[in-house]
């Protein structure tokens, strides 16, 4: 079985090195069909464009396949590397990522129930060292402990669309706009 703590920690450096902050890894799958999912970001944007996921990628595979070499494999067997930004409904996985999103709307599965429930969604109202605080739609304010959270995301809202910055339009071509009344005017001649 595969050590994704471990996995973490090769990984992290890595992504640090090119100013990226790991958010999340997660092996998936199974037999020739795993994903190793890496996701990071730039601290200042929460943003990876394609050329910084290709870079990452790259330190990734170099050291993972320097250990392989070694006979040290930090994932056996076979697998895809996917290397990409959280995306704008990204995963919850740190305790800074509750706090970034207060006030927006999250769905938290949990280890062991909350007043009932394994599930919680609505916004998330405060972050006290670890505990976290979700206005669940169903049940009023809940509040939970970090370590009993499964997994987290954002839910896409308006009011997550409108906070999302812009994403970084660098190394796009450049947009072309073309006069089409020169050509309308000879249609109606």
């Amino acid at each position: 079985m595969t050590d994704l703590s471990a996995v973490s920690a090769l990984i992290e450096p890595e992504a640090n090195a090119l100013g990226f902050d790991l958010v999340r890894v997660h092996l998936f799958g199974a037999g020739d069909e795993r994903t190793l999912q890496i996701m990071a970001e730039r601290p200042d944007t929460g943003q990876l464009n394609i050329d910084d996921c290709a870079s990452l990628s790259r330190r990734i595979s170099d050291v993972f396949d320097a250990l392989e070499e070694a006979g040290k494999d930090p994932v056996p067997g076979s697998y895809r590397l996917e290397v990409s930004s959280p995306g704008i409904d990204r995963p919850l996985t740190r305790l800074k990522d509750f706090g970034n999103w207060l006030g927006h709307e999250a769905r938290l599965v949990l280890h062991e129930p909350a007043q009932g429930r394994k599930q919680l969604t609505g916004d998330l109202l405060s972050l006290e060292g670890d505990l976290i605080t979700v206005q669940d739609k169903k049940t009023g304010a809940v509040t939970v402990p970090h370590s009993n959270v499964i997994s987290a995301k954002l839910m896409l809202t308006n009011k997550l669309i409108a906070a999302t910055r812009p994403l970084d339009t660098s190394g796009a071509d450049d947009i072309e706009e073309i006069d089409d009344t020169a050509d309308l005017e000879e249609q109606e001649d």
